[in-house]
């Protein structure tokens, strides 16, 4: 035989061999009911040669076949096919041609109508009606989807009496496995081989979705050419897709001599209308069944269609419920307003309920929120980057991460398996699962790795199927496969996420909107209420310095001081309230400040007000800064009076003032060697009316450090303390340029 070329297999032009199997003979005439094409084998059927009926009428191939006994009329036959417009032919018609009894089998497939004979005498010796209904009714009662594979193998095996029948499952890269199996007992067992995608190319599956039949008699049958009276007929091929007789691809006639088999038999499984498997039947001798026999088996392999499709709906219904109340269960402590880390990692159901894995993190405003057995953070930010370049429609998943990304090989044992989920395009916000290695052994027939092979005359045998010995390949690094429920159900959890994100969005934006309104609100309220205070105030220390004039015993006398040291301490207290009012309502009228000038005058005004001799002021670099000139002067004056103030107790006061330019701000510090501030209290003593404990026995209102942290906001500034009881205290001013820029334009 000549050596055939496997580079082409996949490209192999086999819905037009050009042959048709030489059991049969066919004819296509045309729509005027020509004879355009004819089998060079009619001859050995009636009495005429193919040329000779070339180009002729019907009835011309009708008066060659009828008889006293039989008289048949292919122009009515095609007719009554036409039934609401469309092509159905009843097929099979039976006739008698030179003594023998044929099947025409009637299609009309494009411009031409295909008439396939066949003989009707079947080399099956049992009545396949009862055995029909019986196999239906068995298969039907089948549960579990394991059990009614091998059901339908063991039935369709007794129906057409074949030596072995595989049920024959495509996975989702294409290659098969046998995943059911009837067979002689002398034979082998190939359940659970597997199968590589090469052995069934893509064309060929399309083929096996249009006729869910196909017979091949006998593999060493020659093909019988077809001729045709038109004119350059290679430029356009007759397509025999829907002819039960079409001739069989070369490659797969080798194929099959290299497995022994002498005739085969396939009946296609077809789920949700993609080729889900094949019934492939194979007989260790020539074996032919009539059309009435395959279309028994067909009407099998549809009920066989049809309850695979109903078990896995089943089970991927059940598998689609648990995943959506896991959402809805999420979805409900997003609506309780439930921080959304919170509700994904924290709560009973968790993101691992939304899509089963091993591990979860959830990346959210800059954190990583992790939840089971992940790898290590670097490795998961890196991930990230990695899969944010690759990602479409905000999902990726694989099964085996490290033939995509090498680096994930060490992590085999927890990430394997990745999905990857996006919040959204803009930010780098992701849900994503990791499942671990699945170690696992696949049996091929043959080694999938090698092509072909040449025997010992020099001719090709095509490999893996040289002798079909199992074998084996140790499958690494490799996760259980990711179903599309799962991934829906990360979609789903995805869109309930960036929902909640859109309301609490919202819900911030209208809180902030009153929350602004109230400090309007409230500024207006401090200011009006002190400035209102100050008349009686006023009233009450001056006829208290009046009362207290008079000739008093001393203790009226102390108790009229008494109020007039209250009334002027409540009048400082006001006066620093109206302060803190107007830094709020304040607009800054920004400037250069000449800070050198500003803290050297401070610099004299507190060494003057102390009175102590020790008090040590030192300023360093003071570089200048913009700002609101009276606003920034305050904040200083009230910083290093407290410096000063709560140093004085030490028997060598020291205060320092160093400003720094640093890239964007200007920093200031302000320290002291003073009594300190604990460090639980940070950050309250920049709150209204609060006061460090250390502050005890130094004067003060608690209203300062609340005007100064005011102002340096109003600045968009920051302002922190770093302190400690007994050890003295820092102050840290920054001021942003680029900010305070801003307000000046």
């Amino acid at each position: 035989m000549p050596e055939l070329d496997l580079t082409l297999c996949a490209r192999e032009p086999i819905h037009i061999p050009g042959k048709i199997q030489s059991h049969g003979f066919f004819i296509a005439i045309d729509e005027n009911f020509k004879i355009i094409y004819c089998s060079e084998n009619i001859i050995d059927h009636i009495s005429q040669p193919a040329t000779a009926l070339l180009n002729e009428p019907i009835e011309a191939f009708e008066n060659l076949i009828n008889n006293q006994d039989q008289q048949i009329f292919f122009r009515p036959l095609i007719a009554m096919a036409y039934r609401r417009k469309k092509f159905q032919a009843l097929n099979p018609y039976e006739l008698e041609i030179g003594g023998r009894e044929f099947n025409m089998i009637l299609s009309k497939p494009g411009a031409f109508y295909f008439l396939d004979f066949e003989p009707e005498l079947s080399d099956l010796s049992v009545n396949i009606q009862p055995l029909l209904g019986r196999a239906l009714s068995a298969m039907v009662a089948d549960k579990d989807l394991e059990q009614l594979l091998q059901n339908g193998a063991d039935q369709i095996k007794e129906i057409i009496g074949y030596d072995r029948v595989m049920i024959y499952k495509f996975h989702q890269d294409g290659h098969g496995e046998v995943v059911a199996e009837a067979r002689e007992e002398h034979l082998n067992s190939w359940l659970g081989l597997h199968y590589p995608a090469t052995d069934i190319p893509e064309q060929a599956r399309q083929l096996y979705k249009v006729n869910h039949t196909r017979l091949i008699a006998d593999v060493d049958q020659e093909p019988s050419s077809i001729i045709t009276s038109i004119q350059h007929p290679s430029e356009v091929p007759l397509d025999l897709t829907c002819s039960t007789l079409r001739a069989v691809s070369p490659v797969h006639i080798q194929y099959l001599r290299n497995m022994g088999v002498a005739s085969s038999f396939s009946i296609s499984i077809v789920h949700q209308e993609r080729l889900w498997g094949l019934v492939a039947c194979h007989s260790y001798v020539p074996r032919f069944i009539n059309f009435r026999e395959r279309d028994a088996a067909k009407l099998v392999g549809q009920v066989l269609s049809s309850a695979i499709n109903f078990r896995e709906q089943e089970e991927q219904q059940q598998l689609a419920y648990g995943l959506r109340n896991a959402v809805d269960n999420i979805t409900r402590y997003l609506l309780r307003n439930m921080p959304v880390e919170e509700a994904l990692v924290k709560q009973h159901t968790t993101l691992l309920d939304v899509v089963p894995a091993g591990g979860a993190v959830f990346l959210f405003e800059g954190k990583l929120l992790k939840i089971g057995d992940v790898p290590s953070d670097g490795f998961i930010r890196s991930l990230i980057n990695w899969v944010d370049d690759k990602i479409q429609e905000d999902v990726y998943y694989t099964e085996c991460l490290s033939q995509q990304y090498p680096e994930a090989a060490k992590y085999k044992d927890l990430a394997s398996g990745f999905l990857a989920c996006r919040l959204s395009g803009e930010l780098k916000e992701y849900m994503l699962w990791f499942r671990p290695e699945v170690l696992s052994t696949v049996k091929w027939a043959g080694n999938p790795d090698k092509p072909a092979t040449y025997d010992q005359h020099g001719l090709l045998h095509i490999s893996p199927r040289t002798s079909f010995e199992v074998w084996s390949q140790r499958v690494s690094q490799t996760s259980k496969s990711w179903q599309q429920q799962e991934i829906a159900s990360a979609q789903q959890l995805r869109h309930e996420i960036n929902l909640a994100i859109g309301r609490r969005a919202m819900e911030l934006r209208a809180l902030n909107e009153k929350l602004r309104d109230a400090y309007a609100e409230l500024d207006t309220f401090s200011y009006t209420i002190s400035h209102d205070l100050k008349n009686p105030l006023t009233t009450i220390h001056s006829y208290a310095q009046l009362i207290s004039r008079y000739d008093l015993e001393p203790k009226l006398k102390m108790m009229f001081d008494r109020i007039q040291q209250s009334a002027a301490k409540m009048r400082q207290m006001i006066e620093e309230v109206l302060a803190y009012s107007k830094a709020g309502q304040s607009v800054l009228s920004v400037e250069p400040i000449n800070m050198t000038a500003m803290i050297s005058e401070l610099k004299d005004e507190l060494h003057l007000q102390s009175g102590n001799p020790n008090l040590e002021i030192i300023v360093k670099q003071t570089p200048d800064i913009q700002g609101e000139k009276i606003m920034i002067y305050q904040v200083f004056a009230n910083l290093l009076s407290n410096a000063v103030k709560y140093s004085s107790k030490m028997e060598a006061p020291l205060v320092t003032v160093e400003g720094k330019v640093l890239e964007g701000e200007v920093l200031y510090t302000i320290s002291d060697n003073g009594v300190g501030i604990p460090k639980d209290e940070h950050e309250s003593v920049f709150e209204l009316f609060t006061r460090a404990k250390t502050a005890t026995g130094f004067d003060g209102t608690g209203v300062g450090l609340a005007i100064v942290k005011k102002i340096v906001d109003k600045h968009h500034g920051r302002i922190w303390v770093d302190s400690d009881f007994g050890y003295g205290t820092k102050f840290f001013i920054a001021f942003r340029s680029d900010k305070i820029r801003k307000l000046s334009a």
